[in-house]
């Protein structure tokens, strides 16, 4: 797959508490933050994203590692320059003080600054509020986002932090105990949804992960669990990623169905009248 062509999309930058980070804009409509898996801002990532504006809300993807639009497999497989690519954008997310990867009932310090774009989108698109995805390595970002009262529309996919070494990060995810307890009574009393999805089979996000999910949020969280063999075969990795590289974006087949989910949460929640 070639490199994407992020041309059409607006380019601008965002600043908050001293760190200014690209940001890349398509659509109108209310604004639904997308953060990217591990390598950054795929192609696939560009494919979601344009299907996010499809519907009629605004994408805005932040960039918070790699390199934006690169194609971390240009020839379909793995390759030297695909596995640089990858640790180019692994080593220094893993290091940095801003990202959380190990420690359990901790948000990554990164989810203010995203807060804080968030609140800037909103004021900017309008809307009853903001959507957000997180992926693999940002999947607990849109929870933690939800403690804030502006983020309507939450979804997790493959949530893959903290590392699931441990009995302990297995069983939880990466938020703070008072961020937490904002996003439970939110679910409690604010009718807010919780969509998350991952593929059975995923070690990086195990079940005891959504199990967690449902203790902490009960039928607030929507957990959606996918079969290998639902996964796009010509992915280069395990099944995974569930929005992007092992999305069948075809009718009938169960990552389309699980990729419309995520879209009717938006126009529910974003989109549809008050």
């Amino acid at each position: 797959m070639a490199d994407a062509d992020l041309t059409d999309f607006e380019h601008t930058t965002f600043s908050y508490g001293g760190k200014t980070r690209k940001i890349f804009r398509l659509g109108t409509g209310p604004a639904v933050i997308v953060m990217a898996e591990i390598p950054g801002i795929t192609p696939k990532v560009v494919a979601f994203a344009r299907q996010v504006a499809a519907i009629g809300c605004t994408a805005v993807l932040p960039h918070l590692f790699g390199t934006p639009g690169k194609d971390p497999l240009p020839d379909g497989k793995p390759s030297l320059g695909g596995l640089a690519t990858g640790l180019s954008s692994i080593v220094p997310a893993c290091v940095s003080k801003e990202f959380t990867t190990l420690a359990v009932g901790k948000t990554s310090p990164v989810v203010t600054w995203l807060r804080a774009l968030a609140a800037d989108e909103h004021e900017r698109c309008g809307g009853p509020g903001v959507g957000a995805v997180g992926m693999c390595f940002t999947g607990g970002y849109a929870l933690a986002m939800a403690a804030d009262d502006r983020l309507l529309a939450p979804v997790l996919s493959q949530p893959s932090m903290p590392m699931g070494i441990t009995k302990k990060q297995k069983h939880s995810i990466d938020i703070s105990p008072a961020d937490l307890a904002k996003v439970k009574d939110r679910c409690a009393n604010q009718g807010l949804e919780v969509l998350g999805l991952r593929f059975k089979s995923d070690k990086l996000v195990p079940g005891e992960r959504f199990q967690f999910l449902r203790e902490e949020l009960g039928d607030a969280f929507i957990g959606v669990e996918l079969d290998d063999a639902d996964a796009n075969p010509s992915a280069a990795m395990k099944p995974h990623s569930v929005l992007t590289e092992h999305l069948i974006d075809e009718p009938g087949s169960a990552t389309r169905a699980a990729l419309d989910q995520v879209l009717d949460l938006f126009r529910r929640r974003l989109l549809a009248p008050a």
